[in-house]
């Protein structure tokens, strides 16, 4: 499953909004509190200035009276918008706004945020040029983007939103987990199987499923695993486990592998694969990359060149199952047992598994695995590292 961004393209809608036109001078700004719709974010901001809705529960925008310079808070919930850091949020904004002359600029100091950058930039929305002042940081709850738009930028602008910024608070919720057991060393051995999706996700590797077992991740997951899996109840859930475990994508796989071999691709030098492919087949030259890194895999090891991509979604999906409310708690614990000890039957090590995921994520994306391996490699770096557990845990059921 691929990062689910659709949310943050609404920013190209909202944004567009806000006209950005010269804003106000030097004169001395008097503060006033505003506050998101859900109250789970408050900032101050000149108090002329007028409140607007954007439509997103934890959001704060605000203009001033003639809709001249313009504010927007964006707040992205970690365990609800399937944002996995700033990042996505700076990708998607550089996408849609036609940022130009961006330039690293002063960072406020806000209680509570890390991660801060702040830039400088030319923008271009819809046609209306303007300039930019952007600010990003997150806390434990959500991911931020704290935007400054106007025709013009000055000094005396910059520093009186950096002073809003540096009110900024925070008020999250407390997030319900309704889940019954304790997170044992074998269910963190389960969450090391598909660590590197939920990190890739932006979800929490600590926690079964990733995500606390809630409302909010019930209709989060019901709604994912039927665009992804096409999983809608419990019987397409069993439906799809059993193929995952069973054939999976390691099955077609080994017959395009195979296929390749018999069409002399193994006799080519390794050099000359990508060129070979190319004037064989009508393929992109990304996907014949990525063909010719699996097959090497696929010589070097045929037996389970892959299967452990399977292996390790279906031990996602059966938490997310759970979440979704398929299976009971116990029922989704006692299928990842299973699968578990089926994992550790066929590898030897964590990296072996993560070895034959990463040859199943170039099979199934048919691009590169380089993005997911560097996942991996901050796991293992993170003082909460989940590889950490012994690969030869014994796995007992303790719930």
């Amino acid at each position: 499953m691929k990062k689910h961004v659709g949310k943050v393209y609404l920013i190209a809608v909202v944004m567009m909004l806000a006209a950005v036109i010269a804003g106000c001078g030097g004169k001395e700004v008097v503060m006033k509190e505003f506050r998101s719709p859900d109250e789970t974010v408050t900032i101050k901001l000149n108090e002329e200035w007028q409140a607007e809705n954007m439509g997103f529960d934890g959001w704060v925008a605000a203009a001033n009276k003639s809709g001249t310079d313009a504010v927007i808070i964006m707040q992205f919930e970690k365990t609800t918008s399937g944002i996995s850091g700033v990042g996505d949020i700076q990708d998607v904004i550089k996408q849609n706004y036609g940022l130009s002359d961006v330039k690293e600029a002063e960072k406020p100091v806000i209680e509570g945020v890390t991660g801060i950058e702040a830039y400088t930039c030319k923008m271009d929305m819809d046609g209306t040029t303007g300039e930019g002042y952007l600010i990003y940081g997150e806390t434990d709850y959500a991911y931020y983007a704290f935007i400054y738009a106007a025709n013009r930028l000055n000094d005396n602008k910059k520093s009186n939103f950096r002073t809003s910024c540096e009110s900024f608070q925070e008020n999250a919720p407390e997030i319900e987990n309704n889940s019954a057991v304790e997170t044992t060393d074998t269910i963190q051995w389960f969450n090391a199987a598909y660590a590197v999706l939920t990190h890739a996700n932006g979800w929490d590797y600590t926690i079964y499923g990733g995500l606390p077992a809630n409302d909010t991740s019930k209709q989060l997951q019901t709604s994912l695993l039927d665009q992804w899996w096409g999983v809608t109840d419990r019987n397409s859930a069993d439906e799809t486990i059993e193929w995952l475990i069973t054939e999976g994508h390691n099955s077609g796989f080994a017959a395009d592998m195979e296929s390749l071999a018999e069409d002399g691709l193994g006799d080519v030098e390794p050099e000359n694969r990508v060129d070979y492919l190319l004037q064989n087949y009508e393929i992109s030259e990304a996907a014949a990359n990525s063909y010719v890194s699996c097959f090497a895999a696929y010589e070097a090891n045929p037996e389970n060149t892959m299967i452990a991509w399977d292996y390790s979604r279906a031990m996602s999906v059966v938490s997310e199952c759970y979440l979704a409310g398929f299976y009971t708690e116990t029922e989704a614990l006692d299928l990842s047992l299973e699968v578990g000890k089926m994992i550790q039957e066929s590898f030897d090590s964590w990296e072996s598994f993560m070895e034959s995921y990463l040859v199943g994520y170039e099979y199934w994306a048919e691009e590169s695995s380089d993005e997911r391996r560097a996942l991996y490699e901050e796991l293992k770096a993170a003082p909460d590292n989940p590889y950490a557990v012994d690969f030869h845990l014994t796995l007992e059921k303790s719930w």
